[in-house]
This record gives structure tokens, C-alpha cells and sequence, in this order.
């Protein structure tokens, strides 16, 4: 049986060296495992090696299109990972192209890397289980002192019904300003706490404050942290 890293495994399809060195200093901060492929054989290549957690492709490639290699993955993997474009053509036509080939999102380049942080970690989300507590990402937040870790925690689950109702009394009122303020503040708790999968939930809740699906994901994740 496969062994699996404990990091998201991101496939990386990008030609340019400069691009690809951004873009992997940045998802390795996630923290994630990044795989780098130049080309559209061999992206196919690592992608028979192993299942990937997202595909990040570039739409233009030495040899072939991103939309022929997506197809070409999807046939490989039949439950296959969300799959994220960068592009450095803002055409509109390129984008509905690749939505239409079954991309998730298109990125157009240059980057900023919250942004690109922010669609990613929204695309594993919805790919993959996170764990509701990553004791790891809460060790380096807090200088690997476990007294701390506990203290935070418990003052985080301590606010966290609070948190919860007016984020959900706000979705009612229709006040999406109210629920980007109280969820900005509660992003950063969950990152110092390690709540990964309610930390998901609340970056997708803040692009998305009207959804509906969004906030269910987020109310099931705070429900599981509180038990």
C-alpha cells in the first residue's frame, strides 16, 4: 500500500524556472509537498506515480495545451483531485475555456501569494480531509511549547460558540461585512491553534460569505472541535 505524506501533495505544471521557484517557495509555506513538472509528459509521468491532493497547471505548455493534459489526467484518475489553471492571458475567452475543461479556478499571472495561498488552500479544502486539530502547524506557531498549545486552545474552544452565532446571526441578517469582520478575527486563531479543517471553512466563508454550502461546511467544522 502506498504510504502517504502527511502534507497536501500539490502537482506543480509550470515551464518557467522563475515562476516555478515562486510559486513553490510560496505553497511549501502552507505548509504542502511540491512536485514540479515543465512539461505535459512529464506532469503525466509523476502524475502515474503517485495521487496528487490538487493539480496547479499552466495553460500553456511546451508541449500541448493545460486543458489537454486536465483531460488527460481526469482519464487517469477517475475520482480525480480539484485542479487549479495559471495563466499569464487575462482573455476572458481563455478563462471560460478552462472552466469549461474542469478547472476549479483560473490564476492569472503575476500573483500575489495571497491569492494564491487563498485558492489553494480553498481547492484542498473541498479535495482532501484536513484534520480538525494539526498539532504540528500549532507547535511552529507557538515555538513548539505545548503549555502554550494547550492554553490557546482552550481559550479558543472557550470563544468559539460565541464566534459560531454571530457568524451565523450575520448570514441570517444578510450582513455579509459583519461576517468577513468576525471571521477575519477568527482566521487567525485557528492558525495559531491548528484548527486546520475549521481554518478551511472560514477562508472559504470569508470569499464567500453569501454561501449557503460555506457556511454548513464551516458550522460542521466548529461542531467538530467542540464535541
Amino acid at each position: 500500500m502506498e504510504s502517504r505524506d502527511p502534507l497536501p501533495r500539490i502537482l506543480l505544471v509550470e515551464d518557467d524556472a522563475i515562476s516555478q521557484a515562486y510559486f513553490t517557495a510560496v505553497l511549501e509555506a502552507l505548509p504542502a509537498t511540491i512536485e514540479v513538472a515543465a512539461t505535459r509528459a512529464a506532469a503525466l509521468d509523476r502524475a502515474r506515480a503517485l495521487r496528487h491532493d490538487l493539480w496547479l497547471i499552466d495553460l500553456t505548455l511546451p508541449d500541448g495545451s493545460g486543458n489537454e493534459l486536465l483531460d488527460q489526467l481526469q482519464r487517469q484518475w477517475p475520482q480525480p483531485p480539484p485542479a487549479l489553471a495559471h495563466t499569464a492571458d487575462a482573455d476572458r475567452s481563455v478563462r471560460s475555456q478552462a472552466l469549461q475543461a474542469g478547472f476549479r479556478e483560473v490564476l492569472v499571472k503575476p500573483l500575489a501569494a495571497r491569492e494564491l495561498v487563498t485558492a489553494v488552500r480553498d481547492a484542498l479544502a473541498e479535495g482532501m480531509d484536513l484534520p480538525d486539530w494539526d498539532n504540528d502547524a500549532a507547535a511552529r506557531a507557538l515555538n513548539g511549547d505545548p503549555a502554550n498549545v494547550k492554553a490557546l486552545r482552550e481559550l479558543f474552544l472557550a470563544e468559539l460558540p460565541e464566534a459560531r452565532r454571530e457568524v451565523v446571526d450575520a448570514m441570517d441578517r444578510g450582513d455579509n461585512g459583519a461576517v468577513r469582520a468576525r471571521l477575519h478575527r477568527l482566521q487567525a486563531g485557528c492558525g495559531l491553534v491548528g484548527a486546520s479543517r475549521l481554518g478551511a471553512a472560514v477562508e472559504q466563508l470569508r470569499r464567500s460569505p453569501g454561501s449557503r454550502d460555506a457556511l454548513e461546511r464551516f458550522v460542521e467544522a466548529a461542531s467538530a472541535l467542540l464535541g
